[in-house]
């Protein structure tokens, strides 16, 4: 059965159910108006109350209700009065009490709703893919940084060969640099490179109002990894989970302390992560734990800095192939070198609005001095 159906599928069944309880609470036995009236006779009935439907009473001694017809006799009440009867009517009460029945359902029932809806994310709830669809060939420039993770994704293919040449089976890596320049494209690729299920998250889903949830969301994604492996958890924003300790601190330092414990004892602990890559992406590698980011936890460590000059011909290249440039790709480059692949890729399409504001036939010099003034 597909997932988004379970929801569905208990609010009918809870429906169903409370459906069942207010029929079955609202059910009365029917007596006989002529048997209702000699035990009024005889002094055994000690309420009545007249409904839309007859006439609603109870026996001395007794919670059960019974009904019988209302004979619409005007001096009725009167009589039932004289026998000590007590005699109410339904029309305020019965509405008053069936309204708040109604509303207790209906809170018992969204609260159920938002249990199991945020159940979920309440303890982790992390984005899973087979494959991503992004390989090496697909990130423009970069050539000596994908080079040398390709070395890493033949170790990843073949860990008996690793083994037999010594090498032990790597743990982490961290992928540091300015925001821009493709730390998730190349996350992505390892993964698909190497055949492994991609499993994306980053700091803040660990970050949390209730204390010790943080930790329990870190657990939870090193359960879902082990169930999913081999795969490689990507972990965005890194120093959100894996910032220093601050033992002075209190609240929402202690929290993130035991996050960090537990992340630790995670890549460490008794359960072996055989299987599990855990790449974690940060632009502020200084302000990570040391004793997180030692060898033997995140064994690799590659920076994806912003673009030299031959990448940005590459990347001003890429993201110009259809569009109206009046210079060439070297000379656009020359222009662009200090900004990230993000920067470009904006830089020449505002360059096109730009354009096309001026009625211009290219985009030419002028044009991208104004696109770049507006990205840098």
């Amino acid at each position: 059965m597909k997932r988004r159906l379970v929801i569905p599928l208990i609010l009918v069944v809870l429906a169903l159910a409370i459906g069942l309880v207010s029929f079955s609470s609202s059910t009365k036995e029917e007596i006989p108006y002529a048997e209702f009236k000699t035990l009024v006779e005889e002094g055994k009935v000690a309420e009545a109350v007249f409904t839309r439907s007859g006439i609603s009473y109870t026996l001395k001694g007794e919670q059960k209700r019974f009904l019988t017809a209302d004979p619409r006799s005007p001096s009725l009440r009167e009589e039932l009065l004289l026998e000590g009867v007590q005699v109410g009517d339904e029309s305020l009460e019965g509405m008053l009490t069936t309204v708040m029945d109604w509303c207790f359902n209906i809170f018992f029932i969204v609260l159920v709703v938002l249990f199991i809806g945020k159940g979920r994310s309440l303890f982790g709830s992390f984005k899973t893919a087979r494959h991503t669809g992004v390989r090496f060939s697909d990130i423009v420039g970069m050539e000596r940084e994908k080079r040398d993770m390709m070395l890493l994704v033949d170790i990843l293919k073949h860990p008996a060969k690793a083994k037999e040449l010594g090498v032990r089976p790597i743990k982490g890596v961290i992928l540091e640099g300015p925001p821009g320049n493709g730390k998730t494209l190349f996350a992505k690729a390892l993964a698909e490179e190497a055949g492994l299920t991609f499993i994306a998250t980053k700091g803040a889903d660990f970050q949390s109002t209730f204390m010790a949830v943080g930790p329990a969301r870190v657990r939870s994604l090193f359960r879902k990894a082990r169930r999913s492996k081999p795969c490689l958890v990507f972990i965005d924003e890194f120093d959100g989970i894996g910032e220093k300790r601050n033992y002075a601190g209190q609240g929402i330092d202690k929290e993130n302390n035991r996050m960090l414990i537990t992340l630790l004892n995670e890549m460490d602990g008794f359960q072996p992560l055989d299987g599990v890559l855990v790449v974690a992406a940060t632009n502020s590698y200084q302000s990570l734990d040391p004793a997180l980011v030692r060898p033997g936890r995140f064994d690799l460590h590659y920076t994806i800095d912003n673009p030299d000059r031959k990448d940005c011909e590459a990347l001003v290249a890429h993201y110009g192939k259809d569009k109206k440039l009046g210079l060439s790709a070297s000379e656009i480059a020359g222009m662009c070198v200090g900004l990230s692949a993000a920067a470009i890729e904006s830089m020449l399409n505002q360059a096109v609005l730009i354009q096309k504001r001026d009625r211009k036939e290219t985009i030419d010099r002028d044009v991208i001095r104004e696109a770049l003034s507006m990205v840098s």
